[in-house]
C-alpha cells in the first residue's frame, strides 16, 4: 500500500516585520471607523472629548483628538494617507512605526494644546481628526532618510516629498486661512514628526 505524503510542516518563524506593521495599520484605520459609526450613532458626542487649548478639560483630547472625526468625509479624506504613509513608515517593522506615533501623537497633541487658539484667524471649537498624525508621519519619512543616510530611507523620503509635500503647505495659517482646517494640529504635528526623526535616528529601533 501506499501512504500518503507527509505534510508540508507550515514554518513558525515570525511574519515578516513589514507584515506587522502593515496590518497594525489596517487595524487602526479599522477602528477609527468603528469609533466614527459609535460617533455618529450617539449625535457626535464624542467629539467633545477633542482638544480644547489652553483648558484643563481639554488635555484628554491629547490622547484621544486623533481618533475623532467631524464627519464620514473627514474621515475618508484622511484614510488614504493614513494607509500610504502607514504602510511606508511601518515598513521598518512595528516597533519604530509605533514609537514614532507616540512621539507625534503627544507631542503634536500638547502642541496643539498650547496654541490651538492663536492666530489671526482662530479655529472656533474643538481640535479633532487625524491630520496632525498624518502631518507627523509625513514629516518623519521625509527627514529620517536623511538623518540615518541609508539609501532605501532616502528613497522612501523623496519619493514622499514628492507625493505629498505640497500637504504640507496645510500647516501655514497665512494659506489655510478660515476655512476651520486647524492649521495648528498640522504645524505642531509636523514639528513633532521631525522631533520623531532625530530621536529614533539616534537609536536603533
Amino acid at each position: 500500500m501506499t501512504g500518503r505524503p507527509a505534510a508540508t510542516p507550515r514554518p513558525n518563524g515570525p511574519r515578516p516585520a513589514w507584515q506587522v506593521g502593515g496590518a497594525t495599520v489596517v487595524c487602526f484605520v479599522a477602528a477609527l471607523y468603528l469609533i466614527e459609526l459609535l460617533d455618529q450613532l450617539s449625535g457626535h458626542r464624542l467629539d467633545r472629548y477633542g482638544i480644547r487649548p489652553l483648558q484643563t478639560d481639554g488635555l484628554v483630547g491629547i490622547l484621544v483628538a486623533p481618533l475623532l472625526h467631524a464627519s464620514w468625509t473627514h474621515l475618508i479624506a484622511n484614510t488614504g494617507p493614513l494607509l500610504v504613509l502607514g504602510f511606508l513608515l511601518a515598513l521598518a517593522g512595528r516597533s519604530r512605526l509605533l514609537a514614532a506615533t507616540a512621539i507625534i501623537w503627544l507631542v503634536g497633541g500638547f502642541g496643539t494644546w498650547l496654541i490651538g487658539d492663536l492666530g489671526g484667524c482662530r479655529y472656533a471649537g474643538i481640535h479633532i481628526g487625524a491630520s496632525g498624525l498624518i502631518f507627523g508621519w509625513l514629516a518623519f519619512l521625509i527627514v529620517y532618510g536623511f538623518l540615518v543616510r541609508r539609501a532605501a530611507d532616502i528613497v522612501t523620503g523623496l519619493v514622499v516629498l514628492f507625493a505629498y509635500g505640497g500637504v504640507l503647505l496645510g500647516a501655514l495659517p497665512e494659506l489655510t486661512g478660515c476655512s476651520g482646517v486647524s492649521w495648528q494640529s498640522h504645524l505642531c504635528g509636523a514639528l513633532a514628526g521631525m522631533l520623531a526623526a532625530v530621536v529614533l535616528s539616534r537609536r536603533s529601533v
